[in-house]
């Protein structure tokens, strides 16, 4: 049986709307695409809202996107605005009308979100992706905001970095300095060049072989001009492509792409970016995949659904970010995965009486990676220090809530559990899900952290059996336990309040 999807991305400068049909020969298969230039992002960044007149326009759009949908019979959709509607100082407000006037809901990416959405539509467009990162690689995501540069090393993400470069951003920036054109083209690529060199300071050791560009901009003119259409060129090949954009003017370059003129100075500032890093990286490759946010969307629904098979592991990804994190800030890593271990056994065993899931597994592996990263600042309080790191550092795939989620996490593992409401400060900040759901893997965390209070992995091996009223952990040690016995009972208190089960350690062997 074949379904019909519509996946809508409300861009900083267009409004695009992709249908699906999920089933039959292909699995997912785009049937239509339309898109409509709207420069939401010129109002957001440079007055912190959107115009009456184009939320209108806005609205008008959306409703012919209904009419759309309904001519396809699409059964199900997915409406997300990035970072237009992300900084617009009014955004729920602003979501509200737009939901009463056009029976769209549309929800709002945090930044991760919508990178890690991009980068599984960059994974859904098959050999290109899986090929280019099994030497090192880097993902160069432009949006109308922000750019996103995601590093790989043979198939792991080693960092993921977000800079304030959006091409729209950059434009407007640029343009309120009043300077003529040759004049706007110099400050551009003097504001791109003094960013990149800031992150190539911090982040880039070596040479990076393979640059994946994905962006609304100059994607498709590589995807035409390289060989077969497969979206490949070669760093001399992109240069010549580049100068052919910037030695044209603006109508000639229009006509001759195929591209509205308003799109051209932005192509050009995206053509730029990637120039640059290629240059920082020392690439030899370009790759345009040719796909949008919409496709992502598109294959997280299919994902979710069972439609289609994962072929990368995403979840990998996220840890990686998360330990390249901890590295940042001098973790240990044997600590870490310890801790994981010991985490992992007892949620195990306890997740269907706390009726755990998968993601809340993933949350809890985070935290433990992350568990004493507040150490680099202070010694002291180190739950809030690691909790203040967490909250600023961007962990790819996971979005604001999640990451808040993980930094309680790891704050309440170190302090005394806050409840909501106990105080001003902390009410309200979180729903009660979420908090019900911090203080279940609070627990289990406390609990495997009084087990190697001494962080000398003393433990050859831990089994855990819960029978609903006690939490067996049979401990094999030969070394001595004090430390961790002397501990362990008020880990085990905290634990016993949250699931009604008692913690007890079972010594196999020891002195």
């Amino acid at each position: 049986m074949v379904h019909t999807f519509a996946a809508i991305d409300v861009g900083s400068f267009e409004l695009t709307m992709k249908i699906f049909e999920y089933g039959g020969k292909k699995q997912m298969k785009e049937i239509d695409c339309l898109v409509t230039g709207l420069s939401l992002g010129a109002d957001t960044y440079a007055m912190g809202k959107i115009s009456n007149e184009k939320v209108d326009e806005l609205c008008k759009v959306l409703n012919h996107f209904s009419d759309v949908m309904r001519s396809y019979k699409v059964e199900d959709y997915r409406a997300y605005g990035t970072s237009a509607i992300r900084e617009t100082e009014n955004s729920d407000i602003l979501l509200d009308l737009i939901e009463t006037r056009t029976g769209i809901h549309i929800e709002t990416l945090s930044n991760s979100e919508q990178r890690f959405l991009d980068y599984k539509s960059i994974a859904g467009a098959g050999d290109v992706f899986y090929n280019a990162i099994q030497d090192s690689a880097a993902i160069l995501d432009i949006g109308g905001g922000s750019i996103q540069i995601s590093l790989f090393d043979e198939d792991s993400l080693v960092s993921t970095q977000n800079l304030r470069l959006g091409v729209l951003r950059i434009r407007e920036r640029v343009e309120s300095l009043g300077a003529d054109p040759y004049r706007m083209r110099l400050l551009e690529e003097e504001l791109i060049e003094a960013q990149l060199y800031t992150y190539k300071k911090l982040f880039i050791s070596g040479s990076v072989k393979n640059l994946i560009v994905m962006d609304d901009y100059i994607s498709s003119c590589i995807v035409m001009r390289s060989p077969g259409g497969q979206g490949c060129l070669t760093i001399k090949e992109f240069d010549k492509l580049l100068e052919g954009v910037s030695s044209r003017g603006t109508y000639e370059t229009a006509r001759i792409l195929g591209v509205p003129e308003e799109k051209v100075p932005l192509l050009r500032i995206s053509g730029l970016l990637i120039k640059s890093l290629a240059g920082i990286l020392k690439s030899e490759m370009i790759y345009a995949p040719g796909v949008t946010l919409s496709d992502g969307i598109a294959y997280e629904f299919a994902e979710e659904k069972k439609i289609t098979k994962r072929e990368h592991d995403f979840e990998k990804d996220i840890i990686a970010c998360a330990q390249n994190i901890s590295r940042r800030y001098n973790g240990s890593r044997q600590r870490a995965e310890t801790l994981r271990q010991i985490a992992g056994t007892i949620f195990e065993s306890v997740k269907k009486a706390g009726g755990l899931t998968k993601r809340d597994k993933l949350y809890l592996d985070i935290a433990t990676i992350l568990h004493d990263c507040g150490k680099y600042i202070a010694m002291t309080e180190i739950g809030e220090r690691s909790y203040d790191i967490i909250m600023a550092t961007e962990i790819i795939g996971l979005s604001h809530r999640e990451r808040e989620i993980v930094a309680n996490i790891v704050r309440f593992n170190h302090s005394d559990f806050v409840y909501p409401g106990a105080y001003g400060e902390t009410a309200g900040l979180l729903d009660k899900n979420s908090y019900i759901k911090i203080a279940k893997l609070t627990a289990i965390l406390r609990v495997a952290n009084s087990l190697d209070r001494s962080h000398k992995q003393k433990m050859k091996e831990i089994k855990a059996a819960c029978d609903g009223k006690e939490l067996l952990l049979k401990v094999d040690t030969p070394q001595t336990f004090l430390l961790e016995e002397a501990f362990f009972p008020e880990a085990a208190e905290f634990f016993e309040e949250i699931y009604s089960i008692k913690p007890v350690i079972v010594r196999n062997s020891g002195k």
